[in-house]
C-alpha cells in the first residue's frame, strides 16, 4: 500500500469528495469526540444513594462532603460537566483554566492564568486552591479534574525563587527542543505541587483524578507534570535534562542554586511509588489523542475515505516528521481517497523572530516537501486540539497544491518563511489558518494526509 514514489498521484473518481472541507469536518470530528462533557458523562455518575467515579462506587453515607479542584485547558468544561452531574453534592470547589477559557459555573469557581509560560495569575490560583483543601479532612473526597496546561496553569514559587526565574526557565525550555516529558520533569522540580506533591495538601481524603491526557504514551505522572501522581524522576533527572540542552548557563542562578540543594538532598524529592502518600489517590485516564483519532476515522469514512491511522504516536522533530507524512502520501499505492491519519505532539526548535506554532510549521514544511516533489492531489492538515498553535489565534493549517498557487501569486518565499519560523504570516497570506477558537479540551495535535 506504501510504496515507492509515485512523483504525481492521480485524481480520484470520486466526485463527491472535498478535500480541505472534509479535512476540516474530520478534525471537528476528533475534538467533539473527545469534548469534556461527553467525556465526564461516561465517568462520572451520582444519585441519591452514591457517586461513582470511574467505576468507583462511594455510598453516600461513605463521605463527609466533596470538593472540586483542577487545572488545565479544559478545566472550566470539565467543572460544569461535574455540577451537572454532581450538583448539591459539590461543598466547594476551584479550577483554573487558560485566559479565554472560562465557563459560568453555580459552585466552582473558575479561576484564568497564563499558558504555557505562567503568571501570577496562575500563582494566585494555587494559593486559593491550597487554602479550599486547608478545609478538607479525611472523611471527605477530592474530585480533581486536570488537562493538558496545568503544568503552567498551576503555577507555584517555591522558596528562594521568584516567579521571574520560573518563567524564564520555562520559557527556555519551551524554546529548546526539549519533549514534553522532559519538560516536564523540571518543572515537577520546581514545584511544590507537581509530581504527586499536591497530595501533601488533601489532609488524607480519599482523591479522584480524572485526566484528559495530551501527552505520548497517555503517562498520568507526565500530564499536567503528575500533581496526584507517583514520580519516578529525580532532581538529577531534571538537572540532566536542562545540561542536555545546555540550558544551566542561560538560567537564573537562584533555580541553579535550588536543584543543586536537591542533588545535594537539601530538598525533599517528589513523592516516589509506595509513598504513603499515594494510598488514598486513584488516577483515571478519561479522554486521549487515541480516541480522537478513532472517532476522525469515522468521520473520514462516512464522507467516503478510506483510512488509515499510523499506529505510533508522532514525537520528534517538527519537519522531520512532517516530511514523513508526506512520504507516506506520496508513495500510497492503495484505492483512494485515503485519509492518513496520526497523532502526537512535534518539537519545534524555533529560530528567528516569526509567528506560528509547530502545527502551522509543520505544515509548511510539509508544502515543501509537495513543492519539491510536485505532487499533485495531496492535502496536509496539521492542528492543535486545543484550538491553540503557539502565540497564535489558529488552531494550525490545512494546504495543498492551492496554496503552494496562491503564494505563487503573492510572490511568497516559502522556504523563508519555514527558516524564519514564521508559518503564519504565510498561512495568513496565502490562505490556510486553522482557526478553532479555544476547544475546552487537550490531547495533543491530529495531523492527516488526504490522497485523492
Amino acid at each position: 500500500m506504501f510504496g515507492k514514489n509515485n512523483s504525481t498521484i492521480q485524481q480520484s473518481n470520486n466526485p463527491a469528495i472535498i478535500p480541505r472541507s472534509d479535512a476540516i469536518t474530520i478534525f471537528n470530528a476528533a475534538i467533539a469526540a473527545v469534548q469534556p462533557g461527553r467525556l465526564m458523562q461516561q465517568h462520572l455518575v451520582a444519585n441519591g444513594e452514591a457517586v461513582v467515579i470511574a467505576g468507583h462506587v462511594l455510598p453516600r453515607a461513605a463521605f463527609s462532603k466533596l470538593y472540586v479542584i483542577g487545572a488545565g485547558k479544559a478545566a472550566a468544561a470539565m467543572a460544569v460537566a461535574a455540577e451537572a452531574v454532581l450538583g448539591s453534592l459539590i461543598t466547594g470547589g476551584l479550577v483554573t483554566t487558560k485566559y479565554a477559557h472560562a465557563l459560568p459555573t453555580q459552585k466552582i469557581q473558575v479561576r484564568e492564568a497564563a499558558h504555557p509560560v505562567p503568571d501570577e495569575s496562575g500563582v494566585q490560583a494555587v494559593r486559593e486552591t491550597i487554602q479550599l483543601l486547608s478545609k478538607v479532612t479525611a472523611q471527605d473526597v477530592v474530585l480533581c479534574l486536570i488537562s493538558g496546561g496545568a503544568s503552567a496553569l498551576w503555577c507555584d514559587v517555591p522558596a528562594s525563587l521568584t516567579l521571574e526565574a520560573i518563567q524564564t526557565t520555562f520559557d527556555l525550555l519551551i524554546k529548546s527542543g526539549a519533549g514534553i516529558h522532559e519538560i516536564n520533569t523540571v518543572r515537577k522540580h520546581l514545584s511544590g505541587i507537581k509530581g504527586g506533591q499536591l497530595l501533601r495538601y488533601c489532609n488524607g481524603a480519599r482523591v479522584f483524578s480524572l485526566i484528559i491526557s495530551d501527552v505520548p504514551g497517555d503517562a498520568p505522572e507526565v500530564i499536567a507534570s503528575g500533581p496526584t501522581v507517583a514520580d519516578t524522576t529525580t532532581f538529577h533527572d531534571a538537572y540532566a535534562v536542562l545540561d542536555k540542552y545546555r540550558l544551566l548557563p542561560q538560567l537564573p542562578a537562584a533555580v541553579v542554586q535550588y536543584l543543586q540543594k536537591g542533588l545535594l538532598n537539601e530538598i525533599a524529592d517528589t513523592p516516589k511509588p509506595g509513598d504513603v502518600l499515594l494510598q488514598h489517590v486513584v488516577n483515571t485516564i478519561v479522554g486521549s489523542n487515541h480516541l480522537a483519532l478513532q472517532a476522525a476515522a469515522a468521520q473520514a469514512r462516512l464522507l467516503h475515505y478510506h483510512t488509515h491511522i499510523v499506529p505510533h504516536l508522532v514525537t520528534g522533530e517538527t519537519t522531520t516528521a512532517a516530511a514523513e507524512l508526506v512520504q507516506m502520501a506520496a508513495t500510497y499505492t492503495g484505492i483512494k481517497p485515503i485519509c492518513i491519519l496520526q497523532g502526537g505532539e512535534t518539537t519545534l526548535q524555533v529560530t528567528g523572530n516569526g509567528k506560528g506554532g509547530r502545527n502551522q510549521h509543520f505544515v509548511l514544511a510539509a508544502l515543501q516537501q509537495i513543492a519539491v516533489q510536485q505532487l499533485k492531489n495531496v492535502l496536509i492538515l496539521s492542528g492543535g486540539t486545543d484550538g491553540t498553535d503557539g502565540p497564535t489565534n489558529a488552531a494550525g493549517a490545512v494546504a495543498d497544491t492551492g496554496t503552494l498557487q496562491q503564494a505563487a501569486a503573492k510572490k511568497l518565499r516559502l522556504q523563508q518563511y519555514l527558516h524564519e519560523h514564521d508559518a503564519w504570516h504565510f498561512f495568513d497570506a496565502a490562505g490556510g489558518l486553522l482557526v478553532t477558537g479555544p476547544t475546552q479540551t487537550n490531547v495533543m495535535d491530529i495531523m492527516m494526509a488526504l490522497v485523492y
